[in-house]
């Protein structure tokens, strides 16, 4: 089809393997396992199965703050799940998370009865109740945390599936579409940019779950690290966003949680799994290289 010819949808969809980009071998329309591969589990009460998306920061970010805040309980093994692999549609993973999409949480802390929690915000807020930790218990400042909590869960598919599929990974560059979600993604900045001129965190005057959803989606934005679209959406202007990012950034938990099941950027900043706290020290890709 060229620029002249218009699409007309069929009347039945038909699965075009070709033509889904760069995730064209990993996308498909139906769900389950593809192959047997049990997942591996380690000696820590969480098992943690992801890769260092912003979904996957999201989870690591708030067990790290939490072991800062010396809630031993939540000490972790972090395994990596390469999606662009096909990990994801393994048999094992597919049983602690039928959606197949990272991050999926198994919590051992009973052995004999272990928990599955998908989707990051569902593991965010079961983190939080668990370890009575980062959300609010009661009343309204709970009401606003958890609101925002799930304001980024329902916005971040236009950010990431709508406006970065379209600008960075489709096979071409479709206007309508970028024109659409720039829109829409510039109106979600906007809304940010007025909570933070007005508050400190997210929720309010407490750094939350909130701040932990947001800030890998938004706040890397902010600073021009996603989709390479800083410039074309001109992310400089929103300065209460990117004051908070910057702040959030500068967090020794969030530092550390970023690295982890990271398999791109400067070598220094990953840390493939994770099963001790040491691992920062001796095991990012940096000290791996060195070693050998």
């Amino acid at each position: 089809m060229n620029d002249s010819t218009p699409y007309t949808p069929p009347a039945i969809w038909q699965w075009n393997k070709e033509s889904g980009g760069k995730f064209a071998s990993i996308n498909r329309p139906i769900s389950g396992a593809t192959h047997e591969k049990d997942l591996p589990v380690g000696k820590h009460p969480l098992q943690l199965y992801s890769l260092a998306t912003p979904n996957g920061v999201k989870v690591t970010v708030m067990l790290e703050e939490l072991l800062a805040l010396g809630h031993t309980g939540a000490e972790y093994d972090a395994w990596l799940i390469n999606i662009q692999e096909g990990a994801q549609f393994g048999s094992g993973f597919v049983a602690v998370n039928p959606n197949s999409k990272i991050p999926a949480l198994l919590d051992c802390s009973d052995a004999a009865n272990p928990v599955r929690v998908f989707e990051s915000g569902a593991i965010l807020l079961y983190l939080a109740e668990k370890f009575g930790a980062f959300v609010p218990a009661s009343g309204a400042a709970r009401a606003e945390c958890l609101s925002w909590l799930f304001w980024q869960m329902g916005s971040g598919p236009f950010l990431g599936g709508g406006f970065g599929h379209f600008y960075a990974y489709a096979p071409e560059k479709f206007e309508y579409p970028i024109d659409r979600f720039a829109m829409e993604v510039k109106r979600q900045m906007d809304v940010l940019n007025k909570r933070l001129a007005e508050h400190e965190f997210i929720a309010g005057s407490d750094y939350t779950v909130a701040d932990m959803a947001i800030w890998p989606w938004y706040g890397a934005l902010a600073k021009g690290q996603l989709y390479e679209a800083g410039e074309f959406l001109q992310v400089h202007e929103y300065t209460h966003v990117v004051r908070w990012a910057d702040q959030i950034a500068q967090r020794p938990a969030v530092q550390r949680g970023r690295k982890v099941n990271r398999v791109f950027g400067d070598p220094a900043s990953q840390l493939h799994e994770r099963h001790d706290a040491s691992d920062f020290d001796t095991k990012t890709q940096d000290k791996l290289a060195s070693s050998t």
